[in-house]
């Protein structure tokens, strides 16, 4: 046996060394997925071309993305435009839109991503964007629709999910009140799309529930994507239908 600081040790676990990080090291490489995804986020922006670089809260049109991108249920039904589904959750009106979704999507994501990991939060995120604009299509099929607040709004609601799993009261954390603040935002606020939010909310929320399904079968990563996958596929599905079923909308 060798003698150590923390005791007695073999002398083959004496040669080891633990690998120590920082606090700084934590809190950069944990967070990727979060930093990735504001990075795409605004490079869409910045794609939208000047008509979106305003405070009016509604772009002039004028460039692809900004006449391609916005959700609306003429377009998905109709047109069979399906990746306005995805598009949407990228696609920002002004500054101030960007500029909010992201401080929030930060904040969020450097708390949630390094607790749950990178392909649980990629996927939760996924899941909350796919709801959200099935929200938005059933509460609102014939408004022009934009912005990643329904996929921030599934990782507020898989926050909730994780720390109540976690034996941590969500209210006492501040993400239940947060949740709630930013609901009553949403049905105080015009301009604000309720079905989105509320959408992604449960949609995030659902996954998180999944999440710790696949955890008590002892096969997370499985059981995991595949239940995110189905929850996307059905988001999918019911917008689709929804959009198609219903009358020719349109701008």
């Amino acid at each position: 046996m060798t003698p150590t600081q923390v005791g007695m040790r073999c002398p083959e676990c004496a040669r080891q060394r633990t690998k120590v990080k920082t606090v700084r090291q934590i809190g950069y490489n944990g967070f990727q997925a979060t930093q990735a995804l504001i990075a795409i986020n605004v490079v869409i922006f910045l794609a939208e071309g000047s008509g979106a670089f305003t405070f009016s809260g509604f772009p002039s049109s004028g460039s692809w993305m900004l006449d391609h991108g916005f959700l609306q249920a003429y377009r998905v039904g109709h047109v069979h435009q399906y990746y306005r589904l995805v598009l949407a959750g990228f696609i920002h009106w002004d500054f101030l839109h960007i500029g909010m979704n992201m401080l929030v999507l930060y904040f969020v994501g450097r708390m949630l991503e390094p607790a749950i990991g990178r392909v649980r939060f990629i996927a939760i995120y996924v899941v909350g964007l796919l709801a959200g604009s099935l929200g938005a299509l059933l509460l609102s099929p014939d408004v022009a629709t934009a912005g990643a607040s329904g996929a921030i709004f599934g990782l507020l609601g898989a926050a909730f999910i994780e720390l109540r799993h976690r034996g941590i009261d969500p209210w006492q954390a501040g993400i239940g009140g947060t949740i709630v603040l930013n609901l009553v935002l949403t049905l105080s606020l015009s301009n604000i799309s309720i079905g989105g939010h509320i959408g992604g909310l449960i949609g995030g929320g659902l996954a998180g529930v999944a999440w710790h399904y696949a955890d008590r079968q002892r096969q997370p990563l499985l059981i995991g994507l595949l239940a995110c996958l189905a929850l996307a596929a059905i988001a999918v599905g019911a917008a689709i239908a929804f959009s198609a079923a219903g009358p020719p909308y349109s701008l």
